[in-house]
């Protein structure tokens, strides 16, 4: 079993060659903070969990071989994808997080709340898998989410619902399509600060124009509230296309293009 200073990295310390141990999200995250933090873009703190920690959890639980077992009725046809999945998911949050690992995740958070001044950081809690955004296939957004999480115990039980949804319908179905091992890929949890969505507005970047592949624009998807709104497409969002040679302009604005939503939030909503 891998030692438990293995099983927690701090995003800065983490670079694009991370990929194996901490997934392309968490990796990215950590490229962020390194090229921007330095230049005054305040990009929230947080820490992963690492590919060591998630198999050292199914190795102290000994749930391959009942993964495998599941697996083999999915492969056989003997059990559909939602009842594996089910299945999947069950074993995964019935199971116990390794002594070591809660350990490390326990005083990964204290410091994290120390660096923010507060008693319990609020936090969001990301999935990120080994195997996301490869150049043939994309796995992201297949796993789940969690926002607000607050304190150590309801961070572990997050984790765990991380690991749990490496296995949902859809991950498992994709995988099976491109032909992936479903054991060889491996889940890093993210931690990160969450940022206050009261005070301003949360949304998605785009360093190109989606529809046309034009790339000398930044497409910006916003709205009040929480990101995630904006990306499981509950709202429409304002819309602001930036057109990139007048980003260092003195007297031309950048913002080539705005469209707004018809109904703004009221006050104290």
């Amino acid at each position: 079993m891998a030692p438990p200073t293995s099983y927690v990295r701090w995003f800065e310390e983490l670079r694009a060659e991370d990929v194996a141990q901490v997934g392309g999200k968490n990796a990215s995250l950590g490229e962020m903070i390194r090229a921007l933090k330095h230049e005054g873009i305040r990009v929230p703190d947080g820490f992963a969990t690492t590919a060591a920690a998630y198999r050292a959890f199914l190795e102290a639980n000994a749930l391959v071989p009942k993964m495998q077992a599941i697996l083999g009725e999915l492969r056989r046809e003997r059990a559909t994808l939602e009842h594996a999945g089910k299945a999947l998911r069950k074993l995964v949050r019935q199971a116990s997080l390794p002594e070591d690992l809660t350990a490390a995740i326990r005083r990964a958070y204290r410091e994290l709340s120390e660096r923010y001044g507060v008693a319990e950081v609020d936090v969001a809690v990301r999935s990120s898998a080994t195997a996301e955004d490869l150049p043939e296939a994309s796995f992201a957004g297949q796993q789940d989410t969690f926002l607000n999480i607050t304190g150590e115990d309801e961070l572990l039980d997050a984790c765990r619902d991380c690991y749990a949804s490496l296995f949902t319908d859809r991950a498992l179905g994709y995988r099976q399509e491109q032909g992936f091992d479903h054991l060889q890929v491996a889940l890093s949890v993210g931690v990160q600060k969450m940022v206050r969505a009261d005070t301003g507005s949360a949304g998605v970047m785009f360093s190109l124009d989606t529809e046309t592949g034009f790339p000398h624009v930044v497409i910006i998807n916003a709205a009040w509230g929480l990101g995630e709104n904006v990306v499981q497409g509950t709202i429409t969002p304002d819309q602001y296309t930036i057109f990139k040679p007048l980003l260092s302009h003195t007297t031309l604005q950048p913002i080539i293009e705005k469209n707004f939503r018809l109904e703004r939030p009221k006050a104290g909503v």
